[in-house]
């Protein structure tokens, strides 16, 4: 018996270095971030992975268009919310989600859900708490590193989404 848990011991101490090699490997190619703005009784903080475009085509190739994309790399990126907002117009109670797009050629869709913690593809629609369409357009100079900035608007902050010629915005406002 005491041979079948060294066994096993052993196997749980491999996989547990595996699992922490891999998280720093992927890591390493589209590193973690963080983006925040508290400002005016608005606080707003986003936690993604930033992917590079390393010559690769990426809105209709990489991240296709008309399906859901993690926006960014890795875990499905998190933004939290000190307080009840408005998102493009629609209202959005304070905590925790995994935030989601649908890019599209004429338009973004941003998604919140009440999931989060999941590895970047593990979606459920079913938990979706808000979806908004937002603005996208041309960005120029190319971004080679995928980007979300938090820039503060009147009454509220806008998330810019860049990455290689595109940019899209989603508006907050306090409530």
């Amino acid at each position: 018996m005491k041979r079948i848990f060294t066994i096993l011991g052993i196997i749980a101490a491999v996989i547990l270095i595996g699992l922490f090699s891999l998280r720093s490997w992927t890591k390493s190619s589209s590193p973690e971030a963080i983006t925040e703005v508290d400002q005016n009784g608005l606080k707003i903080k986003v936690t993604y992975c930033r992917p590079y475009k390393k010559g690769r085509e990426i809105f209709g190739g990489l991240v296709p268009y008309g399906k859901v994309w993690r926006t960014g790399a890795n875990e499905a990126t998190v933004i939290e919310l000190g307080q009840d907002v408005t998102v493009a117009g629609q209202p959005l109670k304070a905590g925790n989600y995994s935030f989601w797009t649908i890019p599209s050629q004429q338009g973004w869709i941003a998604i919140f859900n009440s999931e989060t913690g999941q590895w970047g593809t593990n979606y459920d629609q079913s938990k979706d708490v808000l979806r908004v369409p937002v603005v996208s357009r041309q960005h120029t100079p190319m971004a080679e590193q995928f980007t979300i900035n938090l820039i503060p608007a009147t009454n509220g902050a806008d998330m810019m989404l860049i990455w290689d010629t595109t940019e899209a915005t989603v508006p907050f406002q306090r409530r």
